[in-house]
């Protein structure tokens, strides 16, 4: 009897712990949202900002964007973003309030 409680009383606690578990990861998965949903200069920007604050760029497109600014000159219209290798036109649409230009 006291091996059958004390195997509840642990599956209890594992319970709880697995629960802790999740919530710390929902609210780390919840922050790098907000995170996501600030503005952003790309003419500006170092690569690094602009990975943390695009959805679906991280600091290999943010570099790349960072480099075709310096060899053609800051973005006039947010489709210029388009002649960057890596950003498509679905990257641009996820973003586009999140875009500065000037």
């Amino acid at each position: 009897m006291k091996k059958l409680v004390f195997v509840l009383v642990a599956l209890v606690g594992l319970s709880f712990n697995s629960m802790a578990v999740e919530a710390k990861v929902n609210a780390k998965a919840n922050s790098a949202k907000v995170v996501k949903q600030q503005r952003i200069n790309v003419n500006t920007a170092g690569a690094k900002e602009i990975a943390s604050a695009l959805t679906g760029v991280g600091m290999k497109k943010a570099e790349a964007i960072v480099d075709y600014r310096r060899k053609h000159g800051k973005f006039n219209k947010i489709e210029e973003l388009a002649s960057v290798k890596g950003i498509g036109v679905a990257t641009i649409a996820k973003n586009e309030k999140r875009i500065i230009l000037k």
